[in-house]
């Protein structure tokens, strides 16, 4: 009996070890494979941590360090948290595919000195970081923090700043959560886009035709530098330039552009060249009611209809009046000799928000616009249409001419003239575009050296909006400088008209692709809190006991199994 059970036990010794060399064995094999083959599963449904071809491409490419020092550590509101644990995944996610990109989370706020903190703040500020202030509820009272969800990325002795938080007019703290969680891999991988970019892509602004005055374009300049190289070209003196230029933007002409420049814009866009057009089809100006009780709407004559019909869209000659639309200080009575100034929306700036999911316009939803008219797309041969923006449903239509007059505000029309539903006022044009001029007289007898004429365009893109000002920053009436794209110094709101322009030319001029991270949907998956707050106390009971209950169970089972064995062995 004793002999039988030493040869049992010797059995059972070497078996072990048996397992244990082939368990390592095993972990071995994996490890090796793993670290020549990498490879990673995401269980997600809709995939939140794969990320694109273009960004692991992007990735691939980095040859050294980049820092991204986070300032999202801190005591936050549950929200905020999610925002900060979902930041951190995806960074890990990027140092994933890439041993360059590293992080660290930073309390921005830290510290006993409250003027080195305010210092701190400053600093931050001046790097392009926005703060975000907080009401965080405690035990027995409120108290407000002020937080920058953003970082600060570095390369080589360069900086840029992120802004993780996407705050969006009338959406509520989870959606704009939601919404900035969305945007993680398309701002990660710009500003790495940035900062590792041998040579930028050149893109110009049509000089000419009384264009924009530089002050208003001050604000979209400085953002576009991140990205591009900017030229201003004026077609009768520099027209090689276009040569050289990714994207062409054609900014709120006054003037018509003669035949000449249309030829040459038009070969241009037949050699691959991609437009943004902003345009006014009806001339209005603010500042006429400022001499005179009213003023008229009238139509441009800007000579490009038929050039913007024959790549299918046409520009119509009205302007639109929406319910929707931005306010404006009123002079409304009189209180003694002082004024009473009311804000009350004026129908002829309409807040225009996306029509359809594409990467240009996801997740946007108030956009400002000054005199804004309608657009139909025609039939264009090889030419795919999406519609970017439209009004509200709230909407009217006049023909030109239009009678301006502030009136309106005070002696509104009945809402129920406002039946036109949604008008579209920008417009992607995407394929192989036709000649305006095929078959057609050319105005110039002889192209630029290396060209020849052209009658269909290679595969390109066109994106256009009937409204000049949706890239005009305002102007600060105390001091004279240039405000940030889409901020109303009146209303003090922030709209999304920097965010549209910058995804309409990134859309336009971007050979990488990073712009369709920005396509990714991502669900933050809630609880119902209030079904949380009914059942209170049933959750916290069941989530302590029941473990507590399995575990004595398994327990009192294992026991009994051994009970049973043991007793049959004697």
């Amino acid at each position: 009996m004793t002999k039988k059970t030493n040869i049992q036990r010797k059995s059972t010794k070497y078996n072990n070890i048996k397992e244990l060399v082939i368990g390592l064995l095993i972990i071995i094999a994996v490890n090796f494979l793993g670290s020549s083959q990498f490879y990673r599963i995401d269980m997600t449904a809709e995939k939140r941590y794969t990320l694109t071809d273009a960004t692991k491409k992007l990735i691939n490419d980095i040859d050294d360090v980049i820092y991204f020092r986070v300032y999202l550590e801190g005591n936050f509101p549950a929200e905020f948290r999610k925002l900060r644990n979902e930041t951190r995944e995806m960074l890990d996610e990027f140092s994933a595919y890439s041993g360059y990109i590293q992080y660290d989370f930073v309390n921005p706020s830290s510290g006993d000195d409250q003027k080195q903190v305010e210092a701190k703040y400053h600093s931050l500020m001046r790097k392009g970081l926005q703060p975000t202030q907080l009401d965080v509820r405690e035990v027995d009272a409120t108290s407000q923090r002020v937080i920058f969800p953003g970082a600060i990325v570095s390369y080589k002795g360069r900086e840029v700043p992120i802004n993780i938080l996407h705050s969006q007019m009338g959406r509520s703290e989870q959606e704009t959560i939601t919404n900035s969680v969305q945007a993680l891999e398309y701002k990660i991988a710009s500003a790495i886009r940035i900062l590792t970019a041998d040579k930028k892509p050149k893109i110009a602004f049509l000089d000419g035709y009384d264009k924009i005055p530089d002050k208003k374009l001050a604000d979209i300049n400085n953002e576009l530098l991140n990205f591009y190289d900017i030229f201003y070209i004026n077609l009768e003196k520099h027209h090689n330039y276009l040569d050289s230029i990714k994207t062409l933007i054609i900014a709120d002409p006054v003037k018509a552009i003669p035949e000449e420049d249309k030829f040459l814009i038009d070969q241009y866009i037949m050699r691959g060249g991609t437009v943004l057009w902003l345009v006014n089809p009806i001339f209005a100006d603010m500042d006429s009611l400022n001499h005179a009780p009213q003023t008229i709407g009238m139509a441009k004559d800007l000579n490009i209809d038929d050039m913007l019909f024959k790549y299918g869209v046409r520009l119509n000659a009205n302007l639109i009046q929406d319910l929707r639309a931005v306010e404006i200080p009123i002079t409304t009575g009189f209180i003694g000799n002082r004024p009473q100034i009311d804000w009350l929306p004026w129908v002829f700036y309409p807040i225009v928000s996306n029509a359809d999911n594409h990467p240009i316009v996801k997740n946007l939803n108030a956009i400002r616009t000054e005199f804004i008219s309608s657009m139909d797309t025609v039939k264009a041969k090889n030419v795919k249409k999406t519609k970017l923006l439209k009004t509200s449903p709230y909407t009217r239509v006049l023909r030109a001419p239009v009678p301006i007059s502030l009136d309106i505000i005070q002696n509104p029309l009945p809402e129920e003239l406002y039946n036109e539903q949604r008008q579209t006022v920008a417009v992607l044009l995407e394929g192989q575009f036709e000649s305006l001029y095929k078959n057609r007289p050319h105005p110039i007898n002889k192209l630029p050296s290396n060209h020849s004429f052209k009658e269909k365009s290679e595969k390109t893109s066109q994106i256009v909006v009937s409204d000049g000002s949706i890239i005009q920053n305002q102007i600060s009436r105390h001091g004279g400088h240039p405000l940030p794209l889409g901020y109303d110094q009146y209303t003090q709101d922030f709209f999304e008209n920097r965010d549209f322009i910058l995804n309409a030319i990134n859309y336009l001029a971007d050979d990488t692709g990073i712009i369709e991270a920005r396509a990714k949907e991502i669900r933050l998956r809630e609880l119902d809190k209030r079904r949380i707050q009914q059942s209170r106390l049933a959750v916290q009971t069941f989530n302590v006991i029941i473990p507590i209950v399995i575990v004595i169970i398994f327990g009192l089972l294992k026991n009994f199994v051994r009970k049973i064995k043991y007793s049959k062995k004697k």
